[in-house]
C-alpha cells in the first residue's frame, strides 16, 4: 500500500512558477514508477508528466514539454513537478499517481493515487 499526499498548490498570476510535492508513505517507493496527472472542471482528467522508478526516464505532455519539469527523490520518497511558465489554461486539480507498469500515460495503470492539489492561473 502506498499513501501519497500532494503539496505546493496555489494561485499564481500568468508567466509565474509553482512547485508541486508528492509525499509517499512507503519505503517501497523507489520499486514505483510515478505519474502526475491533472483534472480541470468539466475536463476529463489528463497526463502530464512520469518518471521512472530511478528517475533516469522522464515523459511529459506535449501541452507541457519545456515549461514543466518532473523530477524524484528517492531518498526522501518524494516526487516533484516545477511548473514554469504557467497559463491560465493550466488551472486544474494535480494528482500524483504511483505505477508498478512503467512511465506510461494511461492513468487506468497507476494503482495509487493521491488527493489532488488545486493549482489555479489567473491571467
Amino acid at each position: 500500500q502506498v499513501q501519497l499526499v500532494e503539496s505546493g498548490g496555489g494561485l499564481v498570476q500568468a508567466g509565474g512558477s509553482l512547485r508541486l510535492s508528492c509525499a509517499a508513505s512507503a519505503r517501497t517507493f523507489s520499486y514505483y514508477a510515478m505519474g502526475w496527472f491533472r483534472q480541470a472542471p468539466e475536463k476529463e482528467r489528463e497526463f502530464v508528466a512520469a518518471i521512472s522508478m530511478s528517475g533516469g526516464n522522464t515523459n511529459h505532455a506535449d501541452s507541457v514539454k519545456g515549461r514543466f519539469t518532473i523530477s524524484r527523490d528517492n531518498a526522501k520518497n518524494t516526487v516533484y513537478l516545477q511548473m514554469n511558465s504557467l497559463k491560465p489554461d493550466d488551472t486544474a486539480v494535480y494528482y500524483c499517481a504511483a505505477s508498478s507498469r512503467g512511465t506510461v500515460r494511461v492513468g487506468a495503470l497507476y494503482e495509487y493515487w493521491g488527493q489532488g492539489t488545486q493549482v489555479t492561473v489567473s491571467s
